[in-house]
């Protein structure tokens, strides 16, 4: 039965926890931008002066009601635990700063920092704001692939950005933005956007199903035969993205704790959930 963790709780908070202390001691301090739905907020914290813990809350309740059948249950609390869990450090944490004399120095605390919180986030199976769920309605109903839409939404809140950023500014931001994705890559043990699962199971019908209907990915199977037994057995082929990795091995787990499962990375993917050729 698919339960909630407390340990995956506790490693969501920690990890909204060191994302919120970034944004306040390295991000606000040196003026940087940020991608996605905090990056938003940020920008309305340097426009108007609106307080980051309560403007990150208010945008991402409508986003997350709106997408709370596509989470599930689980998904849905961990999402709600990290999104609540930011927003109070951000206000806990506001009087922390950190100003530095070198921008680029400050880049690289805030990417490494930041990139590290949401990485323990996202090991965990758990979400902190709206965008994966814009992006997966955007898959849904237009097929557009969720890396683009998202990548596309980071950038958009970019060029907002430069409403009070200056250009030189604004680059600094988008070096921390790379840093933080290539730390996130290195807590989820995946150097590609992609990994390729062969999943051994004696259950392969409910390893399938369960596959599918959970986290949306297509599979293939493929005949095999055991060295030692000579016996054959189906073999479950399917590509998922780098943040959906531990969410696999949770379920296949669940289904057949006695499965065998590797991954490869993948260089590039075209196809559904994926990019489209173009």
């Amino acid at each position: 039965m698919n339960r909630i963790k407390w340990i995956n709780i506790a490693a969501i908070i920690a990890g909204s926890a060191i994302i919120a202390f970034g944004i306040n001691y390295f991000n606000l301090a040196n003026g940087l931008a940020e991608g996605g739905i905090t990056g938003l907020a940020l920008l309305l914290k340097y426009v108007l002066g609106w307080n980051p813990a309560w403007t990150n809350l208010l945008i991402n309740i409508p986003l997350i009601l709106i997408g709370w059948k596509m989470l599930g249950r689980i998904s849905f609390i961990y999402t709600v635990v990290g999104m609540l869990s930011v927003s109070l450090f951000l206000w806990l944490f506001e009087s922390f700063s950190m100003p530095l004399p070198d921008p680029l120095l400050a880049s690289l605390y805030a990417g490494g920092i930041v990139g590290l919180g949401f990485g323990i986030v996202f090991r965990f199976e758990g979400m902190t704001e709206g965008t994966d769920i814009i992006a997966r309605l955007m898959q849904k109903h237009y097929g557009i692939g969720i890396a683009k839409t998202i990548l596309a939404l980071d950038l958009v809140i970019l060029l907002l950005s430069l409403i009070y950023l200056d250009l030189t500014r604004a680059m600094y931001t988008l070096v921390a933005i790379i840093v933080g994705a290539r730390v996130i890559d290195f807590v989820l043990e995946g150097a590609s956007g992609a990994r390729a699962a062969f999943i051994i199971t004696t259950k392969p019908d409910l390893t399938a199903n369960a596959i599918m209907t959970e986290l949306n990915r297509g599979i293939t199977f493929l005949e095999g035969r055991g060295g030692y037994t000579g016996k054959h057995r189906e073999v479950i082929y399917c590509i998922v993205s780098r943040k959906e990795i531990i969410k696999l091995k949770t379920l296949v787990h669940r289904v057949d704790p006695s499965a065998f499962v590797t991954f490869s990375d993948v260089r590039e993917v075209v196809g559904n959930g994926f990019a489209k050729q173009e």
